[in-house]
């Protein structure tokens, strides 16, 4: 099984009304991720990319079968100001 390098690890955040309100109300962005990506591994990227504290990540399959990561950061970040980096907001 070959690593998956850094770019292949997130493949889009996932834009929806119910991502958008957990933006705001929640302080959490979700990210389709790749089908052998784990938690350790997002959070770390995360990390990386966008200089910022991630306080924790869920991973969860949708009904169509992709798998998302659900990212909640540290009080100090919002969710909102990556959200406008990523052009989701």
């Amino acid at each position: 099984m070959s690593e998956l390098k850094e770019y292949e690890i997130i493949v889009h955040p996932l834009i929806s009304e119910k991502s958008v309100n957990m933006i705001e109300t929640e302080n959490k962005i979700c990210f389709i991720v790749n089908e052998k990506a784990n938690k350790k591994k997002v959070k770390d990227i995360i990390e990386k990319l966008y200089k910022v504290k991630v306080e924790n990540v869920k991973i969860l399959r949708d009904r169509k079968g992709r798998k998302k990561a659900i990212v909640k950061f540290g009080k100090e970040v919002k969710a909102g100001d990556i959200a406008i980096k990523l052009g989701v907001l």
